[in-house]
């Protein structure tokens, strides 16, 4: 069928009957239960404890090669969203160093476990980040261990529930900004020195870092100040072809959750109120999002902030 249109022809093609495949489409609402049952645990705590398990990505997560041949560091890589990120890169072709705490290590073998069997390095590195001496260490020897550093994600935070301004103390206010400001800062500097043009650096935010959340003062401030870091080191960086950026999930099924002082009520409560899908989101479901900022062909992507919430839209 054509239209005379002065003296134009359009030509319209008939198109008949054609079916979208739906097959490998996975809804969001049923892919995870929205049920959950928190242990009774407290700072740093461990992956391994909760039933139902945490989604890192051990069994569901497929990778198609997208960072072969690249090297990254994760720090709180052993449980929660850094877990997922390893396994992530590892199943992608990445070697893969974590860095975490000494108390840990029992999560920290069973992500050794998966990452080696994806067929690339493992590297673990136990140590407290609020030392800023053993930062730039941490950095060296992974560098050292895997003969280059292209990728840093600087995952590794701390919280702690305080609706009361005037009961927050120092001491917390310190351990919350060395943890999640001043290590970012230390491991950034001292990677960057060592990273080619092409490497990706990420901090891992929040959506606390944009909504007001009462009773999460310190980290909030702390999320904000990665999302300024992303930006501000991003551009500093560009020109060097290294790119900076900030993911910032929202909450997220994680043994996070205990340490920060959350109950079984709230985290119920907060899914039913500020959740389309009425879920936390799972590791599994932020770690894509790793994947694609660190990825080759993503090079224009300097100082954004990615987003994964559940439809807690502070970004």
């Amino acid at each position: 069928m054509k239209f005379n249109l002065g003296t134009t022809i359009i030509g319209l093609v008939h198109i008949t009957n054609v079916v979208a495949d739906t097959s490998s489409l996975v809804d969001p609402r049923t892919r995870f239960p929205d049920r959950y049952i928190l242990p009774n645990q407290t700072f740093p705590g461990l992956q391994s404890n909760w039933n139902p398990p945490i989604d890192s990505g051990e069994q569901s997560y497929v990778g198609n090669g997208r960072l072969k041949g690249r090297k990254a560091l994760i720090t709180g890589g052993d449980s929660g969203i850094g877990r997922a990120v390893a396994i992530a890169y590892a199943r992608e072709g990445a070697d893969v160093t974590i860095n975490y705490l000494p108390e840990e290590q029992s999560d920290a073998d069973q992500v050794q476990r998966y990452v080696e069997d994806s067929g690339v390095k493992f590297h673990g590195i136990p140590g407290d980040l609020r030392n800023e001496t053993f930062c730039t260490d941490l950095v060296q020897q992974a560098h050292a261990a895997m003969g280059g550093l292209d990728i840093l994600v600087s995952n590794a935070g701390v919280a702690t529930n305080q609706p009361n301004i005037s009961k927050i103390s120092g001491e917390q206010i310190r351990r919350t900004f060395e943890t999640n400001v001043y290590a970012s800062l230390f491991l950034t500097r001292a990677a960057a020195p060592l990273m080619p043009g092409g490497s990706s650096i990420m901090f891992t935010a929040s959506t606390t870092g944009r909504l007001a959340v009462p009773y999460l003062v310190d980290y909030s401030a702390t999320k904000a100040a990665l999302v300024s870091m992303a930006r501000t080191i991003g551009v500093q960086l560009a020109p060097r072809g290294i790119r900076v950026n900030a993911i910032a999930p929202g909450m997220t099924y994680t043994n996070f959750l205990t340490s920060q002082g959350q109950t079984q009520e709230s985290v119920e409560a907060f899914a039913t109120a500020f959740l389309p899908l009425g879920r936390l989101q799972q590791p599994v479901e932020v770690s894509p999002l790793y994947v694609l900022v660190a990825a080759g062909e993503n090079t224009a992507s300097i100082g954004s902030v990615y987003s994964s919430n559940g439809g807690d839209t502070g970004f």
